[in-house]
C-alpha cells in the first residue's frame, strides 16, 4: 500500500461514474473532490463519498487544491482539451476519457503539455481491457492466424437514436462527428489488433434516417438519452435534438503504416447492438460473435474448408464483475498503479491520438466526396515521451 492518493473528478455525472472504481480507502485511494455544472450529480457525489468531499461548479478550484494528486476528466468531448491541458499544467496526473479531443491539433496540444510538464497522462480506452478484445489480441500475437493482413469492424449501434441524437452528441461543434466520437474506440482496437496506425483513409456516409424525424425537443430542454425498448422503429423516435448535423451511417477504409488494410462500418439504427471484429492473416482468421460475455465467443478458422459456422476452435468468454464487462474496474486499477508506480500501460496516449486523427481525417473525407487523405504524423519527440505506454497486454 502506497501513500494516500487523492483524486478529483471533473464531470462527476455520466461517464464520471467510472471514477468510483478508484475509491478504495482501505488501499489509501480516495475520491476527495468533484466538479460539475449541475447540482444533481454533485449532490449524488456527496451522498456517495461523504460530506467532507469538496464540490464545485468550477473545475479550476479542484486543480488549485493541494490535496488533489490526480483527476479524472469525464466532461463532454469538446471540453477534453481545455480540462486536460489545465490539469497537466497544474501538476495533476490525468485520466482522460476517450476521445482525447475532437481535433488533431487538440490532441497534439495535450500530448505536448504532458511532455513539457513531465506529466502522467492516461487514456480511458477501456476496450483494451475487455476480455474478448484481450483474447483476440493474444491470439493475433501468438501467431494463430499468421501475419495479419486485413481487418474490419461492423458496429451495430442499436441504441444510437437514444444516445447520440438527443443531446450534445448530435452537433459537429461538440464531436466533429460520430466517425470520431463513437468510432474512436473501434479504430483504436483495430490499430491494436493489427499493431499499426492508419496512414491513409477514405470514407463515405450521411445523415440517412434521423434527419427525417420531425419530433424535436426545445432548444432549452436537456436531452434525454435514456435507452428505452419502446423507442422503435427508429423513425418513431421523439424529442430528438433541434440540431442534428452528424452522420448516422458511415463507412471507413484504412491503409495502416505496416501494410495492413482495415475497414470500419457504423450504423445507428440497427435493431441489435454489438460490435463484430474480424482479423485475417496469412494462416487463418478470427472473429468475435457477440461482444457481451458470457453470451459470446471468439472463433478461429485455420484450416481450408467450405462453410464452417463454428470455426476450427472456439473460446467462450466468461462474465466479469463491473461495468463494460469488467473493463472499467480493470482500467481504473491500472491508472492507480500507473500514478503510484509508473511502468508500462495497456492504453496509449499516442494510440489515442491516432484514433482521433483517423476519425478526423475520415470525417473530412466523408464530407468531401470520399477523397483519400493522409493522416498527419505525430512529432517524434513527443511520441518518444510515451514510448512505454500501450506496450502491456493484460493477463
Amino acid at each position: 500500500m502506497g501513500s494516500e492518493l487523492r483524486i478529483g473528478v471533473i464531470g462527476v455525472g455520466g461517464r464520471g461514474a467510472v471514477a468510483r472504481h478508484a475509491h478504495n480507502p482501505q488501499d489509501n485511494v480516495r475520491l476527495v473532490a468533484g466538479a460539475d455544472i449541475r447540482e444533481e450529480p454533485l449532490s449524488a457525489f456527496v451522498a456517495s463519498y461523504g460530506p467532507d468531499v469538496f464540490t464545485t461548479d468550477d473545475y479550476r478550484e479542484i486543480l488549485a487544491r493541494e490535496d488533489v494528486d490526480a483527476v479524472f476528466v469525464a466532461t463532454p468531448d469538446h471540453f477534453h482539451e481545455e480540462h486536460a491541458v489545465a490539469a497537466l499544467e497544474a501538476g495533476k496526473a490525468v485520466y482522460l476519457e476517450k476521445p482525447m479531443a475532437i481535433t488533431i491539433e487538440g490532441c497534439d496540444r495535450i500530448l505536448r503539455t504532458a511532455q513539457e510538464q513531465n506529466g502522467k497522462l492516461f487514456l480511458g480506452h477501456n476496450m483494451r481491457h475487455m476480455s474478448f478484445v484481450v483474447q483476440m489480441k493474444r491470439l493475433v500475437g501468438s501467431g494463430a492466424i499468421g501475419e495479419p493482413k486485413a481487418a474490419w469492424c461492423r458496429h451495430f449501434v442499436g441504441y444510437g437514436g437514444d444516445a447520440f441524437f438527443k443531446d450534445w452528441h448530435s452537433e459537429r461543434k461538440n464531436t466533429t462527428g460520430l466517425l470520431l466520437q463513437k468510432a474512436s474506440h473501434d479504430i483504436d482496437v483495430l490499430h491494436w489488433l493489427c499493431s499499426g496506425y492508419a496512414q491513409r483513409v477514405n470514407a463515405m456516409g450521411a445523415l440517412t434516417l434521423y434527419g427525417q424525424v420531425t419530433d424535436r425537443r426545445d432548444e432549452d430542454d436537456c436531452g434525454d438519452a435514456t435507452f428505452r425498448n419502446e423507442n422503435w422503429p427508429p423513425l418513431a423516435q421523439t424529442n430528438l435534438s433541434p440540431t442534428i448535423d452528424v452522420e448516422d451511417l458511415s463507412m471507413l477504409q484504412m491503409q495502416l503504416d505496416n501494410g495492413v488494410f482495415a475497414a470500419y462500418q457504423q450504423c445507428h439504427y440497427t435493431p441489435d447492438a454489438w460490435r463484430n471484429y474480424t482479423v485475417i492473416g496469412t494462416e487463418g482468421r478470427i472473429e468475435n460473435m457477440g461482444d457481451d460475455p458470457p453470451n459470446m465467443c471468439i472463433r478461429l478458422w485455420n484450416r481450408r474448408t467450405g462453410y464452417n459456422a463454428y470455426g476450427d476452435q472456439q473460446w467462450f468468454i466468461p462474465a466479469a464483475l463491473g461495468t463494460h464487462g469488467g473493463a472499467d474496474p480493470r482500467i481504473v486499477a491500472e491508472f492507480v498503479r500507473y500514478v503510484r508506480e509508473g511502468g508500462p500501460t495497456t492504453t496509449s496516449p499516442v494510440a489515442s491520438r491516432y484514433s482521433v486523427a483517423t476519425g478526423c481525417m475520415a470525417t473530412r473525407s466523408l464530407r468531401n466526396s470520399g477523397a483519400a487523405l493522409e493522416i498527419p504524423p505525430l512529432d517524434g519527440t513527443v511520441a518518444a515521451y510515451f514510448e512505454n505506454e500501450g506496450t502491456l497486454v493484460p493477463d
